[in-house]
């Protein structure tokens, strides 16, 4: 059946605007080709734990942005970001999504897509659409479960994590079919669902628009200029690895390295990082900028020598890669990584900077040094390489393409 066929899909995923996801430009891509979406979620209050302006926990139910309508369910905010804090956020959603249900089974939907982030469970009010409507369900695995999970809090209970690992991947073999980041992620889920191959399609994250265009702002270069800037931005929390990345900094600030570490971003881990800077007497050395609109993320863009990332070592995410990676690749600078896996092996390959082993703090160091003793013409073609890979691979507009084919064509 064509796609022509198709008008309208439901979208499941707990964060959507206001929050700064990529569910967004996604549900944007669809408008943009003709669809009506529809999008279930909950009340914006990430990453910080408190409500948006605005919002709480049952106001602002049914909205209109930018063509997409938009259903909000009850959550418990994530408060002060504990542990305990994030399951009752994440159980809240998931109870109180299902009770959305029969009033969304009134709207005409030719498909359901769920934008599975954490924690997989997000995915039962759309399995729970389909089949009910008994109408397709796609889901897009965004964070691998229960790996991703094992990543932030490491569960060594063996009775949990077999709960943990079949109820997930009882999900993914519900959802009729699954979209993946990585091939390696598809034979994972392969494995593990015994999927037929034609049930997966391969389409890599793709960053927003805006990160291709770096913005010039006074004030921040006046901060930043002239320096030779690290910049990391993103989520700063338990799998991030700021451990190894301090010990990296630490190792470059002893050896007389003139670097600055720029950290833009929020997030459970942040007060400790700031506490680990203060102790280890970094703290001239680094810069928190805290949370951030997604339009003023490429304004730091010109004062960037080179973005860093790392993720805990752990054999289990190194099937997919981490967003950030594509929004660093797309602002075309140099990127230097601690990453196993897929991550490491895309920037190695495509001479986009210098990936090392997760955990190695030295390795990290040593590759920071390489990017520092390049000429400024040699980071320039460094992150021009990185910026055709983008447009070549991972543009947005290329991947939703694939993504579309993938969900309409060929029925």
């Amino acid at each position: 059946m064509s796609r022509d066929m198709y008008k309208k899909s439901v979208f499941g995923c707990q964060h959507f605007w206001p929050e700064s996801f990529r569910i967004n430009d996604l549900c944007d891509g669809f408008i943009e080709n003709g669809f009506e979406v529809d999008v279930l979620c909950g009340q914006p209050n990430y990453p910080k734990g408190e409500w948006y302006d605005g919002y709480g926990p049952f106001s602002n139910r049914r909205q209109t942005h930018r063509g997409v309508n938009i259903y909000r369910t009850f959550e418990i905010r994530r408060g002060n970001n504990s542990k305990l804090r994030i399951c009752l956020n994440y159980l809240s959603f998931i109870l109180s999504s299902l009770l959305r249900v029969p009033g969304l089974l009134k709207n005409q939907y030719d498909k359901v897509f769920i934008y599975e982030l954490s924690p997989a469970y997000m995915a039962w009010a759309g399995l729970l659409i389909g089949h009910l409507k008994k109408i397709e369900v796609i889901t897009c695995v965004m964070d691998l479960w229960p790996e991703n999970l094992y990543s932030v809090i490491p569960f060594k209970n063996k009775l949990i994590r077999n709960l943990l690992m079949r109820s997930s991947t009882w999900i993914y073999r519900k959802s009729d079919k699954l979209v993946c980041l990585t091939e390696s992620e598809v034979e994972l889920l392969r494995k593990r669902t015994g999927k037929p191959k034609q049930a997966f399609c391969v389409v890599p994250q793709s960053c927003e628009k805006i990160y291709e265009t770096p913005i010039y702002d006074k004030e921040i270069m006046e901060r930043f200029g002239g320096r030779f800037n690290v910049v990391f931005a993103g989520n700063i929390n338990r799998a991030q690895d700021f451990p190894i990345m301090l010990d990296a900094a630490e190792q470059l600030y002893r050896e007389k390295y003139p670097i600055h570490w720029v950290i833009l971003g929020d997030g459970m881990s942040r007060k400790d990082v700031e506490q680990e800077v203060h102790i280890r007497g970094l703290k001239d050395i680094f810069s928190f900028e805290g949370f951030l609109p997604i339009a003023d993320i490429p304004k730091y863009t010109p004062i960037t020598s080179c973005f860093v990332a790392c993720l805990i070592k752990s054999p289990q995410v190194e099937v997919a890669i981490a967003a950030k990676v594509f929004s660093y690749i797309a602002s075309g600078r140099p990127i230097v990584l601690a990453m196993d896996g897929e991550a490491g092996r895309l920037i190695n390959e495509n001479g986009c900077g210098y990936a090392g082993a997760s955990g190695d703090a030295k390795a990290l160091a040593e590759n920071i040094k390489r990017i520092y003793a390049l000429t400024d013409e040699e980071r320039k073609s460094m992150g021009k390489r990185a910026k055709e890979l983008h447009f070549a691979h991972f543009e947005r507009n290329v991947n939703l393409k694939k993504l579309l084919q993938f969900m309409f064509d060929g029925e």
